[in-house]
């Protein structure tokens, strides 16, 4: 068709035509998300992927994500990374040849001492891989064999938030999509009748606080967001019909307002209209969907007695990793767990030993679950807070008792599953735990790696915001091919 033809032969003006034929293009999209046989439905990768049919870029390794983050940053050194010089050294001056000239929290740059800290608890080697572990994890030690260590994370951001913000999104500012949104606009969802990116935060955890952004869509179609699933009689907030209205009498609602909304979309085209009738769709069906994947009563006693007691109780880490399962199941793409409580700034000791117990198990049997189901062959389990813990103590160092700060020059997180190399151990830091010394891994390292996992190649999946093109990783990051299977 000549367009200019098509322009001197109508009454339309340029704009008007360019809309137009435009809009034609989105009445395709609209129709293939009101319509349950997706007009897409012959690529099995991209059934509900409308937005991006030439993703993946490869075959993906891995299909689907499970990210156990553990709010506050874990004390990597009191953990996994055994450094028995600082227990050597317990007590003595941070050598100035090992602090650098560091950047240090308002919380540390007035102490007149650094004194070494050296853990207070006992490391061993476990499986065939030798994986050092301490004891606060002996569950996680008896699959030591299943997991990749990266002992040489490393971030820019110093305070919780920003770090945070930039392990999700890529950027330390608010306002970016997070994994999990780029994740569902690139590859679409797998299951029509539940969200493709599913939240499930500790409940009755306190620490530093966790904002929605998070697991926003930030620029991306709003349908990508995380759905925070909670605990209690109303799983997902004004899901349920109002007192008086039926399934069917919201059926009607649901039809009339798409039909509206799609008159409303060929007058102005704007594309968060589809993402609006997209929701308003997905939450008619999740009424159903989701009542039933959160009913726990049909998992056998020995399940619950693989993930722990608390796995009985609602909002529990344990329950959220039973359901995480659950949700995979399902062929949900992306479930993050948030757990808080790991900013220890005082009384490490003590409250290090409570977020262990409450985490240690759930994650050795969600682990082991999804292995005995076969799932484990697909999935993608992650482990990590969002940086690490000083080598010295904040505030007064004592026999018993110490704290540690902000550490953001080197942390560790753990992998098992899909894709990823089973026991061993990346990177490596200096004897005092205090800097990397082999094999670094930056922020947007770790997201490239995840994001090749997938079947993307991270530098090519981009989205057009503000006259720039915006990525999860910015404007740089490299896979970390050494830890791939």
């Amino acid at each position: 068709m000549n367009c200019n033809h098509a322009l001197n032969n109508s009454n339309y003006s340029r704009r008007e035509f360019l809309t137009k034929t435009t809009l034609g293009l989105g009445g395709l999209s609209l129709a293939s998300m009101l319509n349950s046989e997706n007009l897409f439905a012959s690529n099995k990768i991209n059934s509900f992927n409308t937005l991006n049919p030439t993703l993946p870029h490869f075959t993906p390794k891995v299909k689907r994500v499970i990210y156990l983050f553990q709010s506050g940053a874990p004390s990597q050194l009191d953990l996994f990374d055994h450094k028995p010089l600082l227990n050597k050294m317990n007590g003595q001056e941070l050598p100035d040849s090992v602090f650098g000239g560091q950047r240090l929290t308002g919380m540390t740059a007035g102490q007149n001492s650094f004194p070494l800290a050296g853990s207070q608890f006992n490391f061993n080697q476990h499986g065939n891989s030798g994986a050092w572990i301490s004891d606060l994890m002996p569950n996680v030690s008896k699959i030591s064999d299943e997991l990749c260590f990266i002992k040489s994370m490393h971030t820019e951001a110093i305070n919780h938030d920003p770090a945070v913000t930039f392990l999700q999104t890529g950027s330390e500012l608010p306002g970016r999509p997070s994994i999990g949104s780029w994740l569902s606009y690139g590859l679409g969802n797998d299951n029509k009748n539940l969200p493709g990116f599913v939240v499930l935060i500790t409940k009755d955890k306190y620490g530093q606080p966790l904002y929605s952004r998070s697991w926003g869509n930030g620029f991306l179609p709003s349908q990508h967001q995380g759905v925070q699933f909670r605990s209690g009689k109303n799983p997902v907030l004004y899901l349920d019909n109002p007192p008086g209205v039926t399934k069917k009498l919201r059926e009607e609602q649901l039809e009339y307002l798409s039909k509206i909304q799609k008159d409303k979309y060929s007058d102005i085209g704007d594309p968060e209209i589809l993402s609006r009738i997209s929701q308003y769709e997905m939450a008619f069906r999740m009424q159903t969907s989701v009542p039933e994947v959160m009913d726990l009563t049909e998992e056998p006693d020995y399940i619950f007695d693989m993930y722990g007691e608390d796995s009985k109780k609602p909002g529990t880490f344990a329950a959220n990793c039973l359901l995480a399962r659950r949700l995979i199941e399902k062929d949900v793409k992306f479930v993050q767990l948030y757990h808080q409580g790991w900013d220890h700034h005082g009384d490490l000791p003590k409250n290090i030993k409570i977020q262990c117990k409450e985490t240690d198990q759930p994650t050795a049997a969600l682990i082991n679950d999804l292995k005995q189901r076969g799932l484990l062959e697909d999935t993608l389990v992650i482990w990590g807070g969002e940086f690490g813990r000083t080598n010295y103590s904040q505030g007064q160092l004592t026999e018993t008792n110490y704290a540690r700060d902000h550490h953001p020059a080197c942390f560790t997180i753990f992998m098992a599953g899909a894709g990823i190399k089973k026991g061993m151990t990346y990177g490596k830091t200096d004897e005092f735990g205090y800097n990397i010394i082999e094999n670094p891994v930056h922020v947007h390292d770790f997201q490239a790696t995840l994001m090749h996992l997938m079947g993307i190649d991270h530098e090519k999946f981009t989205f057009k915001f503000q006259g720039r093109r915006y990525r999860l990783t910015d404007v740089h990051g490299k896979v970390i091919n050494e830890i791939l299977s």
